[in-house]
């Protein structure tokens, strides 16, 4: 069974900067995914289980860093210059299958993130 416990969210004025923190039972390919009320959940990063590549949502490459610690099983979103439209609740997600298919089995609880402007 595949657990993930997120933290790190909060309130933040414009232009400052959060990090989230996902600790995995084990060592997935994790994203990150964000979602706001109404809106369908919005992929945000993702990460290889051995953390050499990453991909980012064009609405947060250059602002967003992924990465992850296999020594703790933690995955990290660096957060900086964050906007007021990047309030959301956001998701960690693991998928543990030996290839991937693009999609992801579990879910965190979720922590919200909320940019003041």
């Amino acid at each position: 069974q595949v657990q993930l416990v997120e933290s790190g969210g909060g309130l933040v004025q414009a232009g400052g900067s959060l990090r989230l923190s996902c600790a995995a039972s084990g060592r997935y390919r994790m994203g990150w995914f964000r979602q706001t009320p109404g809106k369908e959940r919005e992929f945000v990063a993702r990460i290889s289980s051995s953390g050499l590549t990453t991909y980012y949502a064009d609405s947060v490459k250059g602002r967003f860093t992924i990465s992850r610690d296999n020594a703790k099983n933690t995955v990290y979103l660096q957060m900086n210059s964050l906007k007021p439209e990047d309030t959301a609740v956001y998701y960690c997600a693991a998928d543990p299958r030996p290839t991937s298919t693009g999609t992801y089995e579990y879910w965190g609880q979720g922590t919200q993130v909320t940019v003041s402007s």
